[in-house]
């Protein structure tokens, strides 16, 4: 595992945080979890067809202007992500567990990415969701990790590596709902293969337009910060 970086005024290295300028160009052109429903079924299929396409045509557009599609963000989907805010300090305070920040980490290789709300320990991860609070009350009834959040779950932990991840949903004046999800290597096989058969699939494409191009891409003369990527500190040798 890889995590994103960027250098603050003084100088010093600090993880990105997500939402920002560095996390939006860090994920720009690479597969990331919380997309691999595009990609992959609830049930652990690999998806053919349109929605396939689009995503592939989304993905290497990025890659060739070298800049992320741009977002659209409901009301409700910025609020959630304020509360997320207070959702970090409940969780600590409630299982009494650090969360270290991880705004957004690839594979070793670079070629697939996530973003963490967190990472826990050495084996752990966290995915926080702040939803309405009817949404809150279904996931609450329902008792387990929701279908649209189980590629998320299982995506983070193949890109990090960890052994398990916390889905935590919370809304306030409402009990939290949180699940711990194990390691599934029946599950990362198929999110292995699937997503390596794609980002084949983009350095192809990728080829082929510098083919159509007459050469790479030309790209703006005013440059995005780009973010740095340093090993996770437990795969570094000392």
């Amino acid at each position: 595992m890889k995590i994103a970086t960027y250098k603050d005024d003084s100088g010093a290295e600090l993880p990105i945080v997500q939402n920002t300028i560095w996390w939006e160009m860090a994920r720009a052109g690479i597969p990331t979890a919380s997309e691999f429903h595009n990609l992959i079924t609830p049930k652990f299929k690999p998806r053919d067809g349109e929605m396939v396409e689009s995503y592939f045509s989304m993905k290497l557009a990025e890659r060739w202007t070298g800049t992320p599609t741009p977002g659209k963000k409901t009301p409700e989907m910025e609020f959630g992500s304020i509360l997320e805010e207070s959702a970090k300090p409940y969780y600590t305070f409630m299982f009494n567990e650090e969360i270290i920040p991880c705004g957004f980490a690839t594979t070793d290789d670079g070629e697939i990415g996530c973003s963490p709300d967190g990472l826990i320990g050495l084996d752990g991860g966290l995915e926080l969701k702040c939803p309405e609070a009817k949404t809150h009350v279904k996931y609450l009834m329902a008792g387990k990790l929701p279908d649209d959040y189980v590629l998320q779950v299982h995506g983070s932990m193949f890109v990090t590596g960890r052994a398990w991840w916390k889905f935590m949903s919370f809304r306030r004046k409402f009990p939290a709902y949180v699940t711990m999800i194990e390691r599934d290597e029946k599950i990362n096989a198929v999110i292995e293969e699937t997503l390596y058969a794609f980002c084949e699939k983009l350095d192809a494409g990728f080829k082929r337009l510098c083919e159509m191009n007459g050469g790479l891409p030309a790209r703006a003369a005013v440059q995005q910060p780009q973010p740095a990527f340093t090993a996770d500190k437990e795969d570094v040798p000392t």
